[in-house]
C-alpha cells in the first residue's frame, strides 16, 4: 500500500494521477497547506522541505523498509521504475522523458508558480515581477508548443511522466494569463489528455478541499517566510511556491 501526503495543487496532482494511470492502490493523507500542516514536526520527518507531495511505498519491489520519497519529480521516476510505465527502457526514449521532466520541474512548474504568486497573491501589484515572470510564462508556453508540433507527447509519441508533470501545470493557464489558442499544439495535447479517464480520476483527488481565498493564517502559512527552526513565520509575504 502506498501513502500519498496530498494536497490539492498542480504537484500534488502529479501523483494521484500517476496512481491512478498505474493502477496502483494508495490512501490519500490530507496535508492542509493552508493551516500550517506541512511545519508540524512529524511532516517534518517525512520532508525536511517542509511541502507536497510525499509518498511512502510500503511494498517496495526489494521487499524491504517502508520508503519515503519527496519531490514530485523523484516520485514520478520511482513510480515509472516500480510498474514499469509511463517511461521507455531504452536510453534516447529514457533520456528524452528524463530532460523534459526536469524542464517541468526547473521550468514550467516554477515560472507559473511565480507568475501565479506576483499576479494573483501578491499584498501590492508589483509591475517589474509581474512583467517578468508573465514573460516568462508565455516563453514557456512557447516551448512547449514547439516541443508539441514536433511529437504527439512531450517527450515523443507515447504518453509519459513528462506529460502527467506538464499537465497539471498546463490547467492553470487561465490564471496565468494565457489562452490555449496563442499555442494550438498545446490545446490539442490538453483536450486529448484531458480524455483521459484515470487522469480524471487523478484529478477528482481532494478538488473539494481547493481554497478559492485566502485569510490571513493561509496567507501566512503559504507565503510567509518560517525559518529553519520551525518558528512563527516572518509577516513580510515571500515568493514561495506551494509545493515541490
Amino acid at each position: 500500500m502506498i501513502d500519498l501526503h496530498f494536497a490539492p495543487t498542480p504537484n500534488g496532482w502529479k501523483i494521484s494521477i500517476m496512481l491512478e494511470e498505474c493502477g496502483l492502490p494508495y490512501t490519500v493523507v490530507p496535508v492542509n497547506i493552508t493551516r500550517g500542516d506541512q511545519f508540524k514536526p512529524e511532516f517534518r520527518k517525512l520532508n525536511p522541505n517542509r511541502r507536497i507531495p510525499v509518498m511512502v511505498d510500503r511494498d517496495t519491489p526489494d521487499g524491504g523498509e517502508p520508503l519515503t520519497i519527496f519531490e514530485s519529480g523523484a516520485i514520478l521516476l520511482y513510480l515509472a521504475e516500480k510498474t514499469g510505465r509511463f517511461a521507455p527502457r531504452d536510453l534516447h526514449g529514457r533520456t528524452r522523458v528524463q530532460q523534459w521532466l526536469m524542464w517541468q520541474m526547473s521550468a514550467l512548474g516554477p515560472m507559473l508558480g511565480q507568475n501565479g504568486h506576483f499576479s494573483l497573491y501578491a499584498p501590492g501589484r508589483i509591475p517589474y515581477a509581474v512583467e517578468r515572470y508573465g514573460n516568462e510564462a508565455r516563453r514557456l508556453y512557447g516551448v512547449l508548443n514547439d516541443r508539441l508540433g514536433e511529437s504527439s507527447h512531450v517527450a515523443g509519441d507515447d504518453y509519459s511522466i513528462a506529460d502527467i508533470a506538464c499537465f497539471p501545470w498546463v490547467m492553470t493557464h487561465k490564471a496565468q494569463g494565457v489562452t490555449l489558442d496563442d499555442v494550438p499544439h498545446v490545446r490539442r495535447w490538453f483536450a486529448a489528455l484531458r480524455a483521459r479517464p484515470l487522469l480524471q480520476k487523478g484529478l477528482a483527488v481532494g478538488r473539494r478541499g481547493v481554497r478559492k481565498t485566502l485569510d490571513a493564517q493561509a496567507r501566512s502559512n503559504l507565503f510567509g517566510a518560517r525559518p529553519a527552526s520551525g518558528h512563527a513565520p516572518a509577516q513580510t509575504l515571500q515568493s514561495q511556491q506551494l509545493d515541490n
